[in-house]
This record gives structure tokens, C-alpha cells and sequence, in this order.
């Protein structure tokens, strides 16, 4: 008989009559009534072609075919339990992607207070060096971007925004300075993280351009260029909190446009957690703004 023939009530009330012994003390278990127990016995026992309990007497029995039945019918049950805390527990890991810096120095005080606030569950910050840090390869199921996704597919909440840092060789001439304007690039060389970077030249004047730029793809790549004097560069002060370089220092830029946080999703499949995750980011970012 092919499996959708069969019902997880119909096991259920069987496997109550057998732990229980009697249909009456089934229903008690299951809270209903003793007629809706048999009905639901009677109708695994008729999709299956057997008989399953030998009736009669003040305790019900298992016949011959009840006891080969009776294991996997657990083992069904216990599936289908299963099923359903994956689908709707919001404990367990909560996986959020990043390409770089995760939520730089506001990372273990959101993954404390998420603790906090739900105990057993943990936040995981996942890296991924993609345009959507790991949302669409399925490694995590909202990822932190400091870029506008601009797909209609993706949903996003801005969670705070994040002051601009100049990175510096520390032989560098700027290096000496306690801070930087945007006009103390002009001429300089830029590296630029085409991958998932958040500086793209029109953030210059043409008064201020830089006088070139070196492409480079991940955090990693543009830091080694910066330490070894090849170009500085221009990122978000999370950088600067979550990566220690040998050979490279960070100086706040005064007057550069702050950085927008972004967290996303899949706009069809928001995870249940979503609205308070972005709640305890944002209260998080309010709280140094």
C-alpha cells in the first residue's frame, strides 16, 4: 500500500492503544474519544491490509503483523515529529553570512544579547566572499551586506550605519595624521575590492580623485596590498575593528558618507526570528551611534 495511504493520526491513536493497552486509556492519553481511537486504528489497519490489534479481552494485543508494524510505526512517528521542529523551531543555530567584518565591533555584543534573550539558541556568523555572503548558496539564512542588494527576490532592512576609515601603510605619509579629509586622497592609489567592497570612485569629487586605483577581490588580498605600499584604501570602521594587520594602521576620514549595514533575506521565506534579530542589531548600533 503506498505510503500516502497512511495517516499520522492513525498511527498515533495505534501506537497510544499499545502503549496504553486499551482504547479507553488510548483516548484519555490523546485526549479524545474512544470512538475516534478505533475509527483511526480501523483505518491504518484497512490502508495497510492487515490486522494490527487482536481485540477483545480487558487488554487489547498486538497480532503477528502488529508486531513487525509496530517499530517502524515509531520510527514514522518520530520522522514526522522531527519534520516539524525543523520547520518550526526557532532554537538551534541561527546562521547569519558576512563577506567581511560581520558587524565589526557590535559582533559578540549581538550574539551575547541574542543568547540572552534565547537561551540554547546560538548566532552563528558564517563568512562568505560573495556578492550576498552565503544568502544564496544556502550556508545562511540572513546574511549582513554593506551594499543595496537591488534584486527583487531579496528583501533587506538597513540595521545602522558605520563611520568610513582610511587604511594605511604605516610608513605612509598620512599615516602621521590623527585623521583624514576625502581630498587627502587626490592622486593617491585606491585599492578597491570589486567583489564585495563598499568603495567605488564616485565617491570622490573630481577635485579629490584618487590618481588610480588597484583592483583587488577579498579583505584579505586588499589588506596585503595596503601593508605592502602598493595603496591605501577606504573602508567602513568595522573593518577596522574586526582585522589587525601587521604593516597597516586606520584613520578616521571626517568628512566621507557613512556606511549603511544591511541585513538580508529571501522575501518569500522570511525566518520566523527575523523582526527581533533585526531589533537587537539595530537597538545595538543605537546604543554607539
Amino acid at each position: 500500500m503506498p505510503p500516502t495511504d497512511l495517516s499520522l493520526r492513525d498511527l498515533r491513536s495505534f501506537l497510544a492503544v499499545v502503549d496504553e493497552g486499551t482504547f479507553t486509556d488510548a483516548a484519555i492519553a490523546l485526549r479524545t474519544t474512544q470512538a475516534s481511537v478505533s475509527r483511526h486504528v480501523g483505518a491504518l489497519e484497512q490502508a495497510l491490509g492487515v490486522r494490527l490489534l487482536q481485540r477483545g479481552g480487558r487488554v487489547v494485543t498486538l497480532t503477528v503483523a502488529g508486531r513487525r508494524v509496530v517499530a517502524y510505526a515509531r520510527r514514522l512517528q518520530d520522522e514526522a515529529a522531527g519534520l516539524v521542529r525543523a520547520a518550526q523551531d526557532e532554537g538551534g543555530e541561527v546562521r547569519v553570512g558576512f563577506a567581511w567584518a560581520a558587524l565589526g565591533m557590535h559582533t559578540a555584543t549581538v550574539q551575547r544579547e541574542w543568547a540572552r534573550r534565547h537561551p540554547g539558541s546560538e548566532l552563528t556568523f558564517v563568512n562568505s566572499t560573495t556578492r550576498f555572503a552565503g544568502l544564496t548558496e544556502g550556508i545562511a539564512e540572513v546574511a549582513v551586506v554593506r551594499r543595496d542588494p537591488g534584486v527583487s527576490q531579496l528583501a533587506s532592512a538597513v540595521l545602522g550605519h558605520e563611520e568610513r576609515m582610511a587604511a594605511l601603510p604605516v610608513e605612509h605619509e598620512l599615516a602621521r595624521r590623527r585623521s583624514l579629509r576625502m581630498a587627502d586622497y587626490a592622486g593617491q592609489t585606491v585599492a578597491l575590492d570589486v567583489a564585495t567592497g563598499t568603495t567605488t570612485p564616485d565617491l570622490w569629487t573630481p577635485q579629490q580623485a584618487p590618481g588610480s586605483y588597484r583592483e583587488v577581490r577579498g579583505t584579505d588580498e586588499w589588506l596585503t596590498a595596503i601593508a605592502a605600499g602598493r595603496a591605501i584604501g577606504l573602508t567602513s570602521q568595522a573593518t577596522a575593528a574586526q582585522y589587525s594587520r601587521t604593516g597597516v594602521v586606520f584613520r578616521r576620514v571626517r568628512d566621507a558618507p557613512t556606511v549603511a549595514v544591511h541585513l538580508i533575506w529571501w522575501r518569500q521565506d522570511p525566518p520566523a526570528w527575523l523582526d527581533e534579530l533585526v531589533a537587537v542589531i539595530r537597538e545595538t548600533y543605537a546604543r554607539t551611534a
